[in-house]
């Protein structure tokens, strides 16, 4: 399984928020480390709380459980410094 996290910075807002296919996970941050940060606290367990079955631990082994999140950090001078 595979899942993208990416980092989109709000100019109006001065915040940095998340666009990403994990259900659930909704971030909003002042600082690319503190997004980072929240993306690193949640975004795993989301996956497992809402991408992943019972079925799926029965039938899957469990290399094919292990999760890969792709981070897409913003593109250098896509944002004003925080």
């Amino acid at each position: 399984m595979r899942f993208y996290v990416k980092a989109l910075w709000d100019e109006d807002a001065k915040v940095f928020y998340s666009e990403s296919d994990i259900v659930g996970l909704h971030i909003e941050a002042a600082t690319i480390e503190e997004f980072v940060e929240v993306m690193d606290d949640l975004a795993p367990q989301l996956v497992l709380d809402n991408h992943v079955t019972k079925q799926d631990f029965a039938k899957k082994s469990l290399i094919d459980m292990v999760s890969s999140i792709i981070f897409k950090p913003p593109s250098p001078g896509s944002f004003a410094a925080a």
